[in-house]
Parts: C-alpha cells; structure tokens; sequence
C-alpha cells in the first residue's frame, strides 16, 4: 500500500488534538476506559496475566523484567503484600522458565517507613533470587529517594549480593556524578538501567526541555559506556536509540560480539554483551521487534497488578505517547498492536 504523507500528516494533526482532549479528560474519565486504554500498557491485574503475556512475546526473541504495580505505601503492613507477591513472581519466573528479571520500587518495601525493615526484605529477595541467577532492578523514584536507593544497590553489593542494580534518571543534574561514583565503587559490576525519568522534578535540579532531555539522556549512555558499566537503555524515542546504536558500535558492542571493554569483566548471566535495550509493553512495538530481529538483547517492561487504574492514570497525564496511541486505537485499530 503506497503511503500518502499528507493524509499521514492531517491523521497526525487529529491524533495530536484528539490526544489533549484524552488527557485533559482524565479527572473525569470512568474506569472501564481507563481499563480499555491500560490494557495494552499492563499485562493484567493478576501475575497469570503476566505469565501469559510473557509466553506470548517470548516467541519475538525478547526477555522481560516483571514488576508488581503499586503507588507509595504508608504502612509496613502494605509492604508484606508487596514482599509476598514478589516472592510469586520469582517461583513463576522459575516454574516457566521465563527469561525475566524482577523491578521493584524500595519504596514498596518500606524504605521510606523503616530503611531497617526494608534492607532486611530486599535482602532476602535477593538471596532467593541469586540462587536462580535472577538479576533484581531497583526503579528509580523522584528525587527524595535518589540517594537512599543508589545505598541500597552499594549497601547490597558490599553484602556479597551482586544481582541488583538501580535505575538513574538522566533528566537529574546529578546523574553524570551518580554514573561515575556508582562505577568507581562497583567497577565491572556496575549495573545501570538509564531512562529520562518520568518524574517532572523542580528547574532548579534537573532538565525540563525534550531536547535538554535528551541530550542528558544521550551524555549518560556515553559516560556509561566509557565506564565499562552494564548498560541497560530504556527509551522509545528515535533520537536517543539512534544515538544509543552509534555509541555501541564506536565501543565495538552488538549483537554477536564480546563486550572487550577495557575492566568490563565479561559476559553476565542473563544479560546482553554490555548492553541491553529496554521498552515498556506496548509503547513502539514495532521499534522494539526490529532491534530484537537485529539480534539486540531486548528486555520488555510488564507490569501487572490490581493497581492498573492507577497505573493507567499516571502513564495518560505524564507520557504524551499514551495519547497518540489511543489515537491511532480508534482511527486505525489495526495498528494496536503491543
């Protein structure tokens, strides 16, 4: 079928004005299609769901990290459904034979009500889920848990546990030092997943702008890079995968090659060679299946949980992506695709 820029161009236009409308019809919007928007973007309300999609995507070539959806608890008691259901997730990793890694947000396991209570749970998950060479990410909050969740990862490795690492949000000022302590103190084991960051955090301490974004974004793949770290890239956007495929071919990383970096220490169990390409489920499917088809190590964000609604709300108001894509599932269905 020959494509028709202009008429690419007007659906566009009308995607773009229907997307606001979406969004600024959020407060208002009931449930059920809050339901119908999330349910491309979580695997469902129940771990199964998320078994079942991973089966399903398994046969693209990619792997997955799975994560218990959940906002910011206020009790310890909260905390143990958290601990409970991750402890699910890693038996079923394991009874599937998935190849998937665990996200959590410290926060879930209390780190903000009692860092004791919550070192204590993250350490236990982590004993269990190296026993299985299951790698654990820590997700990367706003600003006020920065610090205490880079602690972690160190407090953990100095444990002995090294099958954990953090995420760090490139849009904050204070990335580039948190890339370069983290990678002094855990040399060759230094495990970053690097993203944007959600978060709109304050002028005063991180970038505002989508090209300041990006740029950031582009400078922390770089730094990693040069610093031998493990480099785990979570982004939909062109110009930073763009950039991303250039800086692993100038460090002579890709598909089929050894990661010969000087101190990066080797192949990691369950890992790509240095690198791995990192997309949350149903944003840019088609990107995705083609860096996999390359023979890129992709690994696929799925998130599932009786929190989906607030899940949903969240990714509308703060991922203009979103909106076009609910776009695109109205006037042209056969393009929802996850």
């Amino acid at each position: 079928m020959v494509k028709n820029p202009r008429l690419d161009h007007r659906l566009k236009v009308m995607a773009g004005l229907f997307g606001r409308i979406v969004v600024s019809m959020v407060p208002i919007m009931p449930r059920f299609f809050v339901g119908w928007i999330s349910r491309r973007y979580v695997a469902g309300a129940k771990l199964s769901d998320a078994v079942k999609v991973m089966k399903k995507l398994s046969s693209e070539g990619v792997c997955f990290t799975v994560d218990v959806l959940g906002e910011e608890i206020s009790t310890l008691e909260e905390a143990e459904f958290f601990i409970a259901e991750y402890e699910r997730v890693l038996v079923a990793i394991i009874e599937n034979e998935l190849d998937a890694n665990l996200s959590i947000k410290p926060t879930a396991f209390g780190l903000l009500i009692d860092a004791e209570y919550a070192y204590d749970k993250m350490n236990s998950l982590l004993v269990k889920a190296a026993k299985h060479d299951i790698f654990i990410r820590l997700d990367m909050e706003d600003h006020r848990v920065t610090q205490a969740t880079i602690d972690v990862v160190l407090g953990m490795h100095e444990r002995g546990l090294t099958n954990v690492g953090t995420v760090l949000q490139a849009r904050l000022f204070r990335t580039p030092g948190d890339i370069s302590s983290i990678s002094e103190k855990l040399a060759h084991r230094a495990d970053f997943r690097i993203c944007k960051g959600i978060y709109l955090e304050a002028e005063e301490i991180a970038h505002t702008g989508y090209w300041a974004i990006v740029t950031a974004m582009n400078d922390s793949i770089d730094l990693m890079l040069e610093k031998s770290a493990y480099v785990a890239i979570a982004s939909h956007d062109k110009p930073v995968i763009k950039h991303a495929l250039e800086a692993l071919e100038k460090h002579r990383l890709g598909p089929g090659k050894s990661d010969i970096r000087d101190g990066a220490g080797g192949s990691r169990v369950g890992k790509g060679p240095g690198y791995e390409f990192q997309m949350l489920l149903g944003v840019r499917g088609n990107i995705r299946r083609k860096l996999a088809k390359d023979g890129h190590r992709t690994r696929v964000y799925i998130p599932y949980g009786e929190k989906w609604y607030e899940y949903g709300i969240r990714r509308l108001r703060e991922n203009p992506d979103v909106a076009w894509h609910i776009t695109k599932s109205f006037l042209m269905p056969w393009t929802n695709r996850r």
